[in-house]
């Protein structure tokens, strides 16, 4: 994608520091309001000049009341001018130095807050500050990030799963490692600040030990392996993470979990409840304290496929092996972990996956690896309806995230009565996003691109449909762009340009969150920039907010 025409003062952000910034940030957002003119004047996108009234001089998120240990559920408001401004601009400099120049380093997780956007790269999960990109805080969790999810508590705090620390030969970190084995188990915010007061040596220590893990690199020219790649180690510590300080607030090591995986194991949110399923597996904590609430680490005859949470939770459970597997799909009370309905999906299918736990949609792939069908249940967990997925007509990567087994459909939006697909683009800018009916699996409306840019489903959100639109031709911003499922009606909620660094923006290989009127980029990898304005940094995440 292109970062637009030449710059122009009016998308210039108002919070740069210094001279320095200001190049970047004008070669970031250059150019939007010439360019909205230009495609306002041309006809293509006259339909978001006559945006609802209702809408003008709306901004951020209403605040909907909620107890802090709710998921957090925003009503997302058109900000008053679409022009997207800089709130952040993250780049991890020195990677390629640290890291070489063919190297990746996964980044799983991005969230954001009033205040704060944090990713989570390799081991560390880092804080930025809206309005200035400066780093506010940086927590090493001791082992690569394995498991995230996108739920988040009212009062801001999410979960992530993480690696055990590698066993290094020194001495001195045997003892370490030792005294945080006595430590698991025991959690309480205690210890979470204990670990915030030592961050700033594991931090130097970190700095040391990539710098050589850099040099390394370079010296197996040719290879492209991960670069944050451990020593094989299993999915067992839980943290629980406040967003805004970067203080965990307890910890775990997952019991009887020395085969989990980090493509086998997943976290999820539900009200007062933090929960991990790991195959042979599954555990229960108390969000407040970590205090373990259930478990079930040896399973008779069915393994512990996922966990979807949200409002509801949802277990997912793979019976038998191969020709003779089945699958049900249970609801789960959370504070005890007993079942309150069970549906038991058909023979004969090859995978399942949790979309959704509310409403409660199921996909099923029966002839190979992709999603054939999708499956929606009601609140009792009968069957409601079928929606068909032809091979090849829409967008489908619930089969192949690369962290977490549920969850992790990118393009499929589900809410209480409607669902969204998007369509494979017939060329790179055409595609269509389609409605359905959830009580009879037929479609409802067809939002079409018109060429104006490939766009698939993000969020439902005050009963509108939030969508990302990449630019056709790398001239035209790109945008998150407001679909109103009754009438069809297209508006503009924010108009930005993603930079070359950050790369295509793709369901499933990248983050896009809207949250407090805001929209943050961010690639789930992270690779050197090419070029001689790439200093050897990665691009971390972009984040736009309105005027």
């Amino acid at each position: 994608m292109s970062q637009g025409p030449p710059r122009s003062q009016f998308t210039q952000s108002v919070l740069a520091v210094d001279n320095a910034r200001k190049q970047r940030r004008t070669r970031l957002l250059a150019g939007l309001a010439g360019l909205l003119a230009l495609v306002l004047c041309a006809g293509g996108w006259m339909v978001w000049a006559a945006a609802d009234d209702g809408e003008a001089g709306n901004q951020g998120a209403k605040a909907v009341q909620q107890a802090p240990d709710d998921i957090r559920n925003t009503v997302e408001t058109a900000p008053s001018s679409p022009v997207g401004h800089l709130a952040v601009d993250y780049r991890e400099k020195g990677f390629e130095k640290r890291f070489g120049r063919d190297a990746s380093v996964r980044a799983p997780g991005t969230w954001a807050t009033d205040k704060t956007l944090v990713r989570g790269v390799g081991g560390t999960l880092k804080g930025f500050e809206l309005g200035t990109s400066k780093e506010v805080w940086s927590t090493d969790l001791g082992g690569p990030v394995c498991g995230t999810t996108r739920h988040v508590t009212a009062d801001g705090r999410t979960a992530v799963l993480f690696q055990e620390p590698p066993k290094p030969a020194e001495d001195d970190d045997k003892k370490s490692d030792g005294k945080d084995k006595k430590k698991d188990g025991k959690n309480d915010d205690k210890k979470g600040s204990k670990n915030k007061k030592k961050g700033s040596k594991k931090d130097d220590k970190k700095k040391s030990d990539d710098k050589g893990k850099g040099k390394g690199k370079k010296k197996g020219k040719g290879k492209k392996d991960r670069a944050d790649t451990p020593a094989p180690g299993p999915c067992t510590r839980l943290a629980l993470v406040d967003l805004d300080t970067g203080k965990k607030l307890w910890q775990a090591a997952l019991p009887d979990a020395e085969d989990a995986s980090p493509t086998s194991t997943n976290v999820t949110l539900t009200r007062g409840t933090v929960t991990v399923a790991w195959g042979r597996g599954s555990v229960a904590y108390d969000m407040k304290a970590g205090r373990p609430l259930w478990r079930n680490t040896r399973p008779s005859v069915c393994e512990n496929a996922g966990l979807a949470g949200g409002n509801v939770l949802l277990a997912l459970h793979r019976c038998g092996a191969d020709a003779d597997r089945t699958y049900r799909v249970q609801r789960l009370d959370p504070r005890t972990g007993k079942p309150l309905w069970t549906y038991n999906v058909a023979s004969g299918v090859q995978s399942v996956h949790l979309v959704s736990s509310e409403p409660a949609v199921v996909a099923v792939a029966v002839r190979g690896s992709g999603v054939d069908k999708l499956l929606a249940l009601d609140d009792l967990g009968a069957y409601r309806s079928t929606v068909d997925m032809p091979e090849g007509r829409y967008i489908d990567d619930c089969f192949t995230a690369r962290f977490g087994t549920v969850e992790t459909c990118d393009a499929i939006v589900a809410e209480r009565d409607r669902l969204f697909l998007a369509t494979k683009p017939k060329d790179p800018e055409v595609n269509r996003i389609v409605s359905f009916d959830l009580a009879t699996g037929k479609v409802v409306r067809r939002f079409d691109s018109r060429g104006r840019g490939a766009m698939y489903p993000l969020e439902l959100s005050g009963g509108k449909l939030l969508a990302f639109r990449g630019s056709a031709d790398g001239v035209a911003p790109d945008a998150v762009v407001s679909l109103d499922p009754e009438s069809g009606r297209e508006t503009p909620f924010l108009l930005f340009s993603v930079p070359d660094a950050a790369g295509p923006v793709k369901p499933g290989e990248t983050d896009v969150l809207v949250e407090g009127g805001r929209v943050f980029i961010a690639p789930k990898e992270l690779r050197a920039e090419r070029g001689e304005d790439g200093e050897g940094a990665a691009y971390g995440a972009l984040g736009v907010e309105g005027a």
